[in-house]
Formats: structure tokens, C-alpha cells, sequence
């Protein structure tokens, strides 16, 4: 129970100082939103007055408006309320209806390809550790190729090839937008079947850049964890080999790589900025980049702040679900 307590409460600490980092640095970036906000109107010929101005840094969480402190009670408690203000470039939209629309994109297809990679990896690391020397051990230097080239430009090979050369795929967006009957996003089959369909490349983009290194920590874990005297002791009792190669090898194996996938899984949420960049694709990431582009200090504020509590969350759960898989972790706290 010690052990538990003593990671929750870590985290939670590691929660308040996100937030407060959160708060801070936009308001240290150079730039004021209000007056973004200001000169857009007066651009477009609107009237703008004290009131006005002090109704806008109301709406964007009070930057600008007292003194520092009063400015941070301001804003946790307009989280509490699930008030992450208004974004400056989709000017009035708040930015909890941005994030909202981006979220569900991003996790179903950068979350599953994430898992795809990481079970897929992990798999072939096993059988790659197990039988050394062996075809697939072999073929660990060919996919970590993929790996090592860059993120980007992996993408746009895809794009050339599957989408320009051969015109398997789509280019961009999340599904259809130009099809007829129109199609309307929701648990619908039209809208599913065209949102797997363009999702197909930016998927694969994950999974071909993020398998090989699953794959090679796994196999060289499992090498290491095949030399331990436990694994020799359950050789000696008679267990079959596949026993011993999951139960006895694999499970401590894959204890690192499960930290690694915690970290990976929180960042789920921030998406692939690049891959959602070069697919024009709705998620997280995509709208982060449009964010930095236009100056949109809220937006950014929020976005920043959702991949912090998600990375925090996968992190917390994969600590305790290694402290009941591991009892030696327990032990030490």
C-alpha cells in the first residue's frame, strides 16, 4: 500500500507543477493575445473600446489583467470548470470544442497504431531473442532502416508511391469530404469505412518508423534475461520451451519496454505533429501546428496542458500495473 501511495501522491505533485508550468510560459512568451485579438477586430472595421478589450482578456483566462497571482487563481479555476478559454485564430471558438473535435481522431488512429507496433515489436523481439542467429533474427538491421530515416520524409515516400504514383490512397484529410451522398461523421459504416481508408498511410507511417525499436530492445532484453540462473533452474525441472520463453523469459523481458510503451502511450494524444502535418490529418498534432503557426497562445495552452495529463496518466498506470507484475519493485519503495 506504501508503494501506491507514494506513487500517487508523486504524481499528483507531478500534476500541480504541469499545471503551473502550464500557466507560466505562455506568459512568457513574447507577444500579447489581446492585442492580436484587437488589432484582427480593428482590422475587419469594428469599434474597439476599453470594455472591449477587457471583455476579450476575459475570455482568454485574464492574461494581462492583475497581478500574477490573481491571474493563477483565475486559471485553475477555470480548469476546474473545464474552461480552457477561447482560441485566438478560431476566434470564438472555445478551445475545449477544438480539442474536443482533434482528440477523437488522434487517439483512435495514432493509439492504435501505437499498439499495433508496440505488440507487433515486441512479438517479433521475442522469437528474435529466443532463436538467435535465425531469419528473423537477421532481419532486425532491415527494419531498423525505417527507423533511422526520417520521420517526414518516410511519409511523403508513402505519399509519393500509394497516393500519387499508384493512387491507392487518399493524401489528406480524416475521411471523404467531397463524396456524395455526403457523408456525416459519426458510428455510421460510410463514415468508418472512408475513415480507415485514409488513415491507412498515416498508420502505417507509425508503425513502420516505431516497430523496429520495439523489436530490437525486446530481443536484446530477452538475450540478457536468457543468460539469468532462473531460466537455466526451469530449463533443469522439464518445463517445455514455450513455458520457459514466456513465462520465465518474456515476462521480465518486457518489463523495460513497458516503461518505454507508457510514455509512447501518453503522448498518443499529442499525435504525430509531423505525420498529421504531411496528411493534413484532424488530430491533436495538426491542430498544435496551426496553434504555433498563428500565435494562439490558448490553444497551445490547452493542448500542452491535455498531453501533460495524458503522459502523467499512462505513465501512473503503467507504475502500478509494474509494481503488481514485478513484487521486487514494491520491495524497493
Amino acid at each position: 500500500m506504501r508503494f501506491y501511495l507514494q506513487k500517487i501522491l508523486f504524481y499528483l505533485i507531478a500534476f500541480w507543477a504541469a499545471l503551473t508550468l502550464n500557466f507560466l510560459i505562455p506568459r512568457m512568451m513574447p507577444g500579447d493575445p489581446v492585442s492580436i485579438i484587437v488589432m484582427k477586430m480593428a482590422a475587419a472595421g469594428q469599434t474597439i473600446t476599453p470594455q472591449t478589450r477587457h471583455a476579450i482578456s476575459v475570455q482568454l483566462g485574464g492574461i494581462g489583467e492583475g497581478s500574477l497571482i490573481s491571474q493563477y487563481w483565475q486559471y485553475l479555476g477555470s480548469l476546474i470548470h473545464g474552461d480552457l478559454g477561447v482560441s485566438i485564430a478560431n476566434y470564438p471558438v472555445k478551445v475545449t470544442t477544438i480539442l474536443q473535435g482533434a482528440l477523437p481522431w488522434t487517439i483512435t488512429l495514432v493509439g492504435l497504431a501505437t499498439i499495433i507496433a508496440f505488440v507487433l515489436g515486441i512479438s517479433l523481439g521475442i522469437l528474435a531473442g529466443w532463436k538467435r542467429g535465425s531469419f528473423l533474427d537477421n532481419l532486425i538491421p532491415v527494419v531498423t532502416f525505417f527507423q533511422a530515416v526520417p520521420y517526414f520524409w518516410l511519409a511523403l515516400i508513402l505519399l509519393l508511391f500509394f497516393s500519387r504514383t499508384w493512387q491507392i490512397f487518399p493524401f489528406a484529410q480524416g475521411y471523404d469530404t467531397v463524396a456524395w451522398p455526403i457523408i456525416v461523421p459519426g458510428w455510421n459504416w460510410p463514415f468508418i469505412k472512408s475513415a480507415v481508408y485514409h488513415g491507412a498511410l498515416p498508420a502505417a507511417t507509425i508503425v513502420l518508423s516505431s516497430i523496429a525499436g520495439w523489436m530490437l530492445g525486446m530481443r536484446n532484453m530477452m538475450v540478457s534475461t536468457l543468460s539469468e540462473d532462473y531460466i537455466l533452474t526451469a530449463e533443469a525441472k522439464g518445463l517445455t520451451p514455450r513455458r520457459v520463453r514466456i513465462v520465465y523469459a518474456a515476462r521480465n523481458a518486457v518489463l523495460p519496454s513497458l516503461s518505454g510503451f507508457a510514455i509512447s502511450l501518453g503522448f498518443v494524444v499529442a499525435g504525430s505533429i509531423v505525420m498529421e502535418t504531411v496528411f493534413s490529418y484532424p488530430g491533436i498534432g495538426f491542430q498544435l501546428w496551426k496553434a504555433v503557426s498563428n500565435n494562439d497562445y490558448p490553444l497551445m495552452q490547452g493542448t500542452f496542458l491535455v498531453i501533460s495529463v495524458a503522459v502523467l496518466a499512462a505513465n501512473l498506470l503503467v507504475d502500478l500495473m509494474l509494481g503488481l507484475i514485478d513484487p521486487r519493485t514494491r520491495a524497493r519503495a
